[in-house]
């Protein structure tokens, strides 16, 4: 995201990298009025630069002005790559804190808080400490121009360094090189998860380019674990780690992860020590290979011991929401008859289209052949027959809507045709609530299914519209 916000005025408003804020995953319903938080991430969003630099200048000076918070932080994991860093990092926060350590958590974007950014010690930020912390580096920063995503990250590194923590998991924005959170300059361990084709208007227009920005993160002898990628991404992350003599952690060479029958996975070192572990509890075939990319990464924490059984444990319970999530409660899960689910997925390019793709596969194989319904909204900077395209026959038909608030979004009408050049039959409709009300009205009582996706934008509004 940090490139973006370099680059765009569109911080908190309509882009995948920054959805709206209000009410955080996991609390009650938003609140009436907007938390005092809200009001102080406006005004910071007022204070982005009129020309922008492709340069780390602001980061190092606001950062000089705090007393350099990034050099008092925790051993640092940082992981860059366009899908699965989230996951990985669930997958990680999960085990480490099994196995009994304080995690500290930088992730984006958000769901429906900017709270959600912020894990300290195992507890999302409070809002009166969030508060705080943006107006001081406000003052620090004495109204000079800063992208929202500098001046975010110069929060939390100071949130970072002022708690004790054994481990800070530190997600990239959105490229790497030029990343705020880049400014760390020796981590414990760099992660590189699968780079595809996402966000081709600011970091380039192929995977080699993508590959050579996320490359950025990695440090002279510090040790990354390297996710699967597609040949061109491999061989940038190879050349840059031989100019750095970094150690690399390669899936399918030092590590290898599998499933391993319906219930379990199958985890491989090169060395030929071998692990059989539970299914992760995120659904998918991606979600075992980004579960094999967290148990890589335990080797290289040294000082850190996770014992096989926080392995389980961190798999069995970790939550990550949005990526194949199923609503059971609120008021539009409760739109649904009792034969009828609802399930929510952010994905919102061609690699998330297959992984939902590869899901629903999965659904159909274990006999579960009821209609799939997808509740479609995407913005206008994502392509959206690449993400149809791998579920055309696997979907019944498609309910279109716009992105509540998301100026940046496709209307219903181009989500619809859209949908349809996929091949896909496509309905415009004002809201997900009428989506959902169209779809069983369709279904003439058959019971059937809803996957809402497209943007992680929507999966936010949904998560706050669902209570």
């Amino acid at each position: 995201m940090s490139i973006q916000e370099q680059l765009t005025v569109r911080n908190l408003q309509p882009t995948d990298a920054a959805p709206p804020v209000g009410g955080f995953v996991g609390a009650t319903a938003p609140e009436a009025s907007p938390p005092a938080s809200d009001r102080v991430l406006d005004r910071l969003m007022g204070l982005h630069p009129k020309i922008i630099d492709l340069s780390l200048d602001r980061m190092e000076r606001i950062l000089a002005v705090l007393g350099n918070p990034e050099r008092h932080l925790p051993p640092i994991v940082h992981l860059a790559g366009t899908n699965g860093k989230g996951s990985v990092i669930a997958f990680l926060r999960a085990m480490l804190e099994a196995a009994g350590y304080r995690v500290h958590v930088y992730t984006s974007p958000h769901l429906v808080r900017f709270n959600e950014r912020i894990r300290l010690a195992g507890r999302l930020i409070t809002e009166e400490h969030l508060v705080r912390l943006l107006e001081e580096c406000e003052t620090a920063n004495e109204g000079r121009p800063i992208t929202f995503f500098e001046i975010t990250t110069a929060a939390a590194f100071l949130a970072f360094a002022r708690m004790p923590a054994d481990i800070l998991l530190l997600e990239t924005g959105l490229g790497g090189r030029l990343d705020a959170t880049n400014m760390v300059d020796r981590p414990l361990l760099t992660v590189l998860t699968p780079v595809s084709l996402d966000h081709m208007q600011h970091l380039g227009d192929t995977l080699d380019r993508i590959a050579g920005e996320k490359a950025g993160i990695m440090k002279p002898g510090v040790p990354a674990v390297i996710g699967p990628q597609p040949k061109e991404a491999a061989a940038v992350f190879e050349a840059r780690a031989a100019q750095l003599d970094t150690p690399l952690s390669r899936f399918g060479r030092e590590w290898f992860a599998a499933a391993d029958g319906e219930e379990g996975m199958l985890f491989r070192t090169g060395s030929g020590e071998e692990w059989r572990l539970p299914r992760p509890a995120l659904l998918g075939a991606h979600q075992i290979d980004n579960a094999g990319t967290a148990l890589a990464c335990l080797p290289w924490l040294k000082g850190f011991t996770v014992d096989e059984s926080a392995m389980r444990r961190g798999l069995v319970t970790v939550e990550w929401p949005a990526r194949m999530q199923r609503l059971t409660k609120g008021p539009l899960a409760g739109m649904l008859p009792a034969s009828w689910e609802l399930w929510l997925d952010g994905g919102h390019n061609g690699a998330g289209g297959q992984a939902i793709a590869g899901i629903v596969a999965d659904w159909r194989r274990s006999g579960d052949d009821r209609p799939l319904h997808l509740v479609f909204g995407m913005l206008e900077s994502k392509v959206p027959v690449d993400f149809l395209r791998p579920l055309v026959p696997l979907v019944h038909d498609v309910y279109a809507v716009a992105i509540p608030g998301a100026h940046a979004s496709l209307t219903p009408e181009q989500a619809a045709a859209a949908a349809r050049a996929a091949g896909i039959e496509a309905h415009p409709v004002d809201s997900v609530s009428a989506a959902l009300a169209a779809a069983i009205h369709a279904s003439e009582g058959r019971p059937g299914k809803v996957l809402i996706c497209g943007s992680l934008y929507l999966a936010g509004a949904v998560l706050a519209e669902n209570g």
